[in-house]
């Protein structure tokens, strides 16, 4: 009986969260007392503050052996579950109704958990992990391990935290980008700012996981830069982790860059999972978490900071000489 009401009633409760999640996760497991349950986890996260995120979840444990079940909702604080490879740390509470012999749900419980986890990352929106925790409940005064393996899928924004910065930031989805820099009135320069021309023209489009902009829709960040390419007739790869391999690599300083160049960023040196367009004057267009805006790249600036410190390379995809180029 539980089975058929649980699913649609947990939805409904979570769903208020639905709308501004950016990421969900399911898992699998078993909590070790002293007769083992099977335990089912569906929820949504979003980021908090720097390295917290904050995840709801409907949980389910039923006996390995026999009848007995608990059902509730949980909130997890999780730290350093970014965008990269690796380990993090989490504390839970969670509460419901459950019955240790059967399946009536007749009595309250609450819980708490805490432990760590680690995560790889086989795509840049799919994350893979296993999470150990110890728990205690309330109900019998049960305690024990807890292990279980996930996959969580992240959209809207690719999983970065919000950057929170401490002054008004130098460039936002309301303000024009930079006039195109002096010079560079050659064939590769001026096909450069038709590149840079129409990623401007998406200005304050919102943020979309998986948009192209197609019938005036949002972005997300490697869709922006394939577009904007696309329009004059350069065919990029679809994903962030795809575009870092095109093009020909360019020295990670701010003076070796040329407007046009493709920025590449990544949490704590992982695999690549955001791209933006340098426009010269140490600024940068991308799709973000706030929708296409144009943030600065620098590690003096309060703002800009955030991104700079996770700047892992730049490639150049249109040559000096592009005479060969499409669009010439």
């Amino acid at each position: 009986m539980f089975g058929r009401i649980s699913g649609p009633l947990l939805l409904a409760l979570l769903a208020p969260v639905l709308a501004s999640a950016q990421g969900i996760e399911g898992r699998v497991g078993r909590f070790y007392d002293d007769v083992g349950w099977d335990l089912y986890r569906l929820g949504f996260s979003r980021p908090l503050a720097g390295p917290i995120a904050v995840a709801y979840s409907g949980n389910y444990m039923a006996r390995a052996e026999g009848e007995g079940g608990f059902a509730g909702l949980g909130l997890d604080l999780t730290a350093f579950q970014g965008a990269s490879n690796g380990p993090y740390l989490v504390l839970g509470i969670s509460g419901g109704l459950g019955s240790p012999h059967d399946h009536s749900f007749s009595s309250f419980w609450g819980s708490w958990s805490g432990g760590a986890g680690y995560q790889l990352f086989p795509a840049s929106a799919l994350a893979v992990g296993a999470e150990a925790r110890w728990r205690e409940m309330s109900l019998d005064a049960r305690d024990g391990l807890e292990v279980s393996a996930g996959i969580r899928v992240r959209f809207g924004g690719g999983g970065h935290p919000k950057p929170a910065p401490t002054t008004a930031p130098p460039a936002s989805h309301n303000q024009p980008a930079p006039p195109p820099a002096a010079g560079g009135y050659t064939a590769a320069g001026a096909l450069r700012q038709a590149v840079i021309a129409t990623a401007t023209d998406a200005m304050g489009r919102p943020y979309q996981w998986g948009g192209t902009g197609e019938d005036g829709s949002g972005f997300d960040c490697s869709g922006l830069i394939q577009h904007a390419y696309a329009e004059h007739g350069i065919t990029l790869a679809r994903t962030s982790a795809e575009q870092a391999g095109e093009g020909r690599e360019v020295k990670r300083k701010v003076e070796a860059l040329a407007p046009g160049d493709l920025l590449t960023f990544s949490n704590r040196g992982g695999p690549v999972t955001h791209v933006g367009l340098y426009l010269g004057d140490g600024r940068f267009i991308h799709s973000a978490s706030r929708g296409v805006q144009v943030s600065v790249l620098s590690g003096e600036d309060p703002y800009g900071r955030w991104w700079y410190q996770r700047w892992v390379g730049a490639r150049r995809i249109i040559p000096d000489d592009a005479g060969g180029l499409p669009g010439n």
